[in-house]
C-alpha cells in the first residue's frame, strides 16, 4: 500500500514540474528544444515510477540486490551531476568569450 502511495505521490509530482514546463513554454521562457528535452525527461520518469514492479525483476535479474526505485535514485542522481557538469562548461565558456568581448570593445574604446 505504501508502494501504491508513493507512485501516486511521485506522479503528483511529475504533473506539477509537466504543468510549471508548459506554463514556461506558453510564456516564452523556454526554447521549444528546452520543452521537449523535459517533456521527454518528465513523460520517461512517469513511465518508470509506473513501470517499478518490471524494474525491480529486471534489477533482481541482473544480480543487484536493491530495488528498482534505488536503481532509479541512483540513475536520478547520476544524471543531475552530468547536466550540472555539462551547465558548469557552458558557463564556463560563456565566460570567457562575455572577456573577451569586453576586451574588445574596451580596446575600441580606447583608440
Amino acid at each position: 500500500m505504501t508502494n501504491m502511495f508513493q507512485q501516486i505521490l511521485a506522479l503528483i509530482i511529475i504533473a506539477f514540474f509537466v504543468s510549471r514546463l508548459i506554463w514556461q513554454r506558453r510564456k516564452d521562457e523556454i526554447s521549444n528544444r528546452e520543452f521537449i528535452f523535459w517533456l521527454f525527461f518528465w513523460f520517461v520518469a512517469g513511465g518508470a515510477i509506473l513501470s517499478l514492479k518490471w524494474i525491480d525483476t529486471l534489477v533482481a535479474k541482473l544480480g543487484f540486490s536493491g530495488k528498482g526505485i534505488e536503481v532509479l535514485l541512483y540513475l536520478g542522481v547520476a544524471l543531475a551531476f552530468y547536466l550540472i557538469f555539462k551547465m558548469r562548461i557552458k558557463l564556463e565558456k560563456m565566460d570567457r568569450n562575455l572577456t573577451q568581448i569586453v576586451r574588445e570593445i574596451a580596446i575600441r574604446e580606447k583608440k
